[in-house]
C-alpha cells in the first residue's frame, strides 16, 4: 500500500475512535455513491454527521484543515443527499471536518471542526468557504 494511503487509513481510524469516544455512533466508513466517497457517516443525537477526514504527515505543504476544496464540499453534499434519500432519513445533516496532523514521532493532533461548511441553497451553485489571512 502506498504511504499516502496508509496515512489516510490511519487518520480515518483515529477519527472514528475519536468520534466514538465523544459518544457518536458510526454508521458507515468509506461509503461510496458512484465515484463519490464519504469517509465517515455518524450520528450525534438527531443529527447525521458527514465527516471528511484529512490527514497529513509532517512535511506536507498544506495543513490538513486547509486541504478541503469547494469541489470536494460539493461532492460530499451530493453523496450525502443520495444517502439520506436512499434511506428516507429525517435527520438534520451536518458536515464536519476532522483534520489530523501526524508528527515524525507518530504523535498526532486532531482538530474537529463541526459545521465546517454548509450546503448552498441555490441550485447548481457550489458552496464556498471563507478564507481568512493571518494578521501580522
Amino acid at each position: 500500500m502506498d504511504e499516502h494511503l496508509k496515512t489516510g487509513a490511519t487518520g480515518e481510524e483515529l477519527a472514528c475512535r475519536y468520534l466514538e469516544s465523544l459518544g457518536y455512533t458510526i454508521h458507515e466508513r468509506n461509503w461510496r455513491y458512484g465515484h463519490l466517497e464519504i469517509d465517515i457517516i455518524a450520528q450525534w443525537g438527531g443529527t447525521l454527521v458527514i465527516a471528511e477526514v484529512k490527514t497529513r504527515s509532517s512535511g506536507s505543504y498544506l495543513r490538513a484543515r486547509d486541504s478541503v476544496t469547494s469541489d470536494k464540499e460539493r461532492f460530499l453534499i451530493r453523496a450525502a443527499d443520495h444517502y439520506v434519500r436512499q434511506r428516507a432519513l429525517e435527520l438534520e445533516v451536518r458536515y464536519d471536518l476532522l483534520a489530523i496532523d501526524i508528527a515524525p514521532d507518530r504523535t498526532y493532533t486532531i482538530e474537529h471542526i463541526p459545521n465546517a461548511f454548509y450546503p448552498n441553497l441555490r441550485r447548481g451553485s457550489a458552496p464556498r468557504r471563507r478564507r481568512t489571512t493571518p494578521h501580522k
